[in-house]
């Protein structure tokens, strides 16, 4: 991050103003209904027009015969499905046309259930007005010429379509022709051409050491019982968010979840908190530089959702607890069935961050947040029932965040089809995106 400027003695806050919280109003509210289905292309083999055969206890080809559960409550929606469903939308980017390019992850959560899920990226026009998606245009990944250094599912077909089974895509940024994609398996970080064929897979270093997390190839179970398993990232918790210097000349991949400290026994924390390495990867060389940035947790153990930046040295950061749900809906206290919510959220919300040559290697300084469960809707936009007066995004998953113009940021959920149900306790989720009106936030310093 040369470019960045050393501005961090400048704005130093003070304790209270880090913990601000800026206020955001509704300006648009789009959904794309969780039934929706893309057709794999032509070349593709029959096997992945029936996605989700192997999420349940066995092999299984009925389409539609097994419900989907969040925390146990049925979402109405079964596998396996006819068609790849569009949902997942795990990364977001807006282009100068007013178009946003979403990424869509591995599928349905883990490398062994997704080998039918096939990896892509969508274009799509929203219509804030109607509240609708418009699909333009899909790149879906393939590895005709053998880049990836592994097996993959699809590897004795001649396209080599890209599977759930192969990575778990969760973070992007396109930068001249290229897409360059953060991976949670490896974690790798992946860059392909606008047609969506890979053309180089980079392990990640941390210290100049290769990381990796349980799903990566390179980690096998020991010969004997008992033997050691060694590797520093959780499962699910490689690159989740990824943003990109306003020049193209680097990106910051970050970590869903703290390292693994050998020499402590623990995951890494500062001051008693866990942090996330934003590592800094530069595109023009195509290497590590070494250099990182810690974000530091409010609690241990929450996740992040998504980051990009607002200019050269801010940037915002989806920060989320695993809970879902609305108090309307709510189970009695001490009680759990599978019609009301038992946990509900607690946080939701998006930080704005500094990060600058003066702060790197230490923590990046906390500007301020909005909170994603107290959303103002003085307009009437919202397209789904407001909670105590505001407007929430109450999702297990919420994994997309964008600047949109001066005033205004884009967010979206994963809606984890059909494993989430967050508004009403047994209807799966739609994918949303809500414009939100936040001019003193993306201002703050």
């Amino acid at each position: 991050m040369r470019a960045l400027v050393l501005a961090a003695a400048v704005f130093a806050a003070s304790p209270a103003f880090a913990q601000q919280e800026f206020p955001a109003t509704l300006a648009g509210h789009a959904l794309l209904p969780a039934a929706t289905f893309i057709q794999p292309p032509a070349d593709a083999p029959a096997d992945l027009a029936t996605p989700g055969k192997f999420t349940g206890a066995a092999r299984n080809e009925a389409v539609g015969s097994v419900m989907g559960r969040s925390a146990g409550r049925p979402t109405g929606l079964s596998l396996p499905f006819r068609g790849q469903p569009a949902q997942g939308h795990s990364g977001i980017k807006r282009m100068p046309d007013g178009t946003f390019w979403v990424i869509t992850d591995n599928g349905f959560g883990a490398k062994a259930n997704s080998p039918d899920s096939m990896l892509y990226l969508n274009r799509y026009r929203i219509d804030w007005e109607k509240g609708a998606f418009e699909r333009l245009q899909t790149i879906f990944l393939s590895d005709p010429d053998k880049k990836v250094p592994f097996r993959i599912a699809n590897e004795a077909t001649e396209r080599r379509y890209l599977t759930g089974s192969d990575f778990d895509l969760e973070s992007f940024q396109i930068i001249g022709d290229k897409i360059w994609i953060g991976d949670e398996f490896g974690p790798y970080l992946i860059r392909i051409d606008m047609t969506g064929k890979v053309e180089a897979v980079f392990d990640t270093l941390v210290d100049g050491q290769v990381v990796r997390s349980p799903d990566n190839p390179a980690v096998t179970t020991p010969a004997v019982p008992g033997g050691p398993v060694d590797f520093r990232v959780r499962r699910s918790k490689g690159f989740e968010g990824m943003a990109a210097s306003p020049d193209g000349r680097f990106l910051y991949p970050l970590l869903e979840g703290a390292l693994w400290d050998s020499q402590t026994n623990a995951l890494e924390m500062l001051d008693g908190k866990q942090y996330l390495r934003i590592l800094e990867f530069d595109v023009q060389a195509g290497r590590w530089t070494g250099r990182h940035w810690k974000f530091v947790l409010d609690e241990n153990n929450l996740s992040i959702g998504d980051f990009n930046m607002i200019d050269a040295t801010t940037g915002m950061i989806i920060v989320r607890d695993d809970n879902e749900g609305v108090p309307e809906r709510a189970c009695p206290q001490g009680q759990r069935a599978e019609t009301c919510f038992h946990a509900l959220p607690r946080i939701k919300r998006i930080w704005k961050i500094e990060m600058t040559d003066a702060n790197a290697g230490g923590a990046v300084r906390k500007i301020g947040f909005i909170d994603l469960l107290r959303i103002q809707d003085p307009n009437n936009r919202a397209r789904k029932p407001l909670s105590g007066g505001a407007f929430q995004f109450p999702f297990f998953t919420i994994e997309n965040v964008e600047v949109v113009d001066a005033d205004h940021i884009i967010v979206g959920n994963d809606n984890n089809l059909p494993f989430s149900s967050s508004r009403d306790p047994n209807q799966a989720d739609d994918n949303e995106m809500a414009l939100l009106r936040v001019p003193e936030f993306l201002r703050a310093r």
